[in-house]
């Protein structure tokens, strides 16, 4: 399992974004929530509402979820990939029956 910690602008990406990962069995769950973000920029320090997404999934989803959020933004957002040290059984098995596992095995052709 992994866990995608991003960060957006607005309540209506988020649900855009989560929506679409959910559509397009690329997540089994997200969360959304408004946060305050402080951060330098240009030497000064900035503050302003940001919102974060979680996106609960499996491994090897990656790429397509990053593609799916760059179709909805178009500026320099965080994106954090967590490996969860343990899960609940019961939330696994639901993980497992909705996004199906990919391997991690490639395969090079010559």
């Amino acid at each position: 399992m992994k866990l995608y910690y991003i960060t957006l602008n607005n309540s209506d990406e988020a649900r855009q974004i989560g929506r679409v990962l959910l559509e397009q069995k690329l997540a089994v769950c997200v969360n959304w929530f408004p946060i305050t973000c402080a951060y330098i920029w240009q030497g000064e320090i900035k503050e302003e509402p940001e919102v974060v997404l979680i996106v609960k999934t499996q491994s090897g989803y990656r790429d397509e979820i990053e593609k799916v959020i760059n179709q909805y933004i178009n500026y320099t957002n965080f994106i954090a990939e967590i490996l969860p040290a343990e899960i609940n059984q019961n939330f696994l098995e639901w993980l497992n029956a909705e996004v199906p596992i990919r391997s991690l095995a490639r395969t090079y052709v010559k």
